[in-house]
């Protein structure tokens, strides 16, 4: 014959057992369980953001909003908006979004751009040098009248800094003394930087330039060398450039593989 537990054992037993249920869940609002599981996984989402770091604080407010969303979503049940049509259509496409952002993520993971293949497209753009640089100065006007009168009082003494801020239509460069810093002749419009490079350190433009923003004159104060650029200071961009790149093959190579009658706009 068996014999019956102590009451003391039988509450123990039990509350052993409901131990591991209690830990899967964070709370029960109106007797629903709220599981710990959407707690990890939104703390999850914030995390890959990289806005945030983990702490006591951010994980309250994690806990706090789980639970909020659980009330929220039963009070709206409660209305019958999961009927509308409208909610059937969102549902489907936050079911779409959510598999789509999984298949892309769990290529991403398994095709990572390797180095070899950031060294190789390093070689391949970065270029044989950083080339010449020049630093020029510049005051631009609307009409080729107002630059020769403005050379003119330049070749008479006036200062070009001086004529530059209080002449120049070009204020961003105009407030600094028409100053652009260094920059390659090709970052310019090709009328200003052929002009350009032809001067030598100190001299102005004899006559003014023509361009499509106005009339330019243009002074050249120094040129350097461009280091060439080093692979550390490009390997983030280069790997972003790569990761985009194999998105897209594999984007394209879905869409290839699969039959519509449908046209795509490109």
């Amino acid at each position: 014959m068996n014999k019956l537990l102590p009451t003391s054992s039988v509450l123990a037993a039990a509350l052993l057992m409901s131990l591991p249920a209690a830990a899967q869940n964070i709370a029960v609002v109106n007797g629903k369980a709220v599981p710990t599981a959407r707690v990890n996984s939104l703390m999850d989402q914030i995390l890959k953001q990289g806005q945030q770091r983990r702490t006591p604080e951010l994980e309250a407010q994690v806990r706090d909003e789980v639970v909020l969303r659980e009330m929220f979503v039963q009070e709206a049940e409660k209305r019958g908006f999961q009927r509308q049509a409208d909610y059937k259509v969102q549902m489907e496409f936050a079911r779409q979004t959510i598999l789509i952002r999984e298949l892309f993520s769990q290529y991403q993971a398994t095709h990572p751009v390797t180095d070899a293949e950031i060294q190789a497209e390093f070689a391949k753009s970065a270029g044989p040098g950083g080339g010449t640089e020049y630093r020029a100065r510049h005051i631009l006007v609307d009409t080729e009248d107002q630059a020769k009168t403005l050379i003119a009082q330049i070749k008479g003494g006036a200062k070009f800094e001086d004529v530059a801020q209080k002449s120049s239509k070009d204020t961003g460069s105009g407030e600094n003394g028409g100053d652009l810093d260094f920059a390659s002749a090709n970052v310019y419009v090709p009328e200003f930087g052929q002009a350009m490079v032809k001067l030598k350190k100190g001299e102005m433009t004899e006559a003014p330039v023509k361009s499509q923003f106005g009339w330019h004159i243009i002074r050249l104060d120094d040129t350097r060398e461009s280091p060439s650029p080093q692979l550390s200071e490009m390997r983030a961009q280069i790997e972003q450039k790569l990761g985009q790149m194999k998105i897209a093959k594999f984007r394209d190579e879905i869409r290839a593989k699969y039959k519509t009658d449908y046209k795509f706009t490109n």
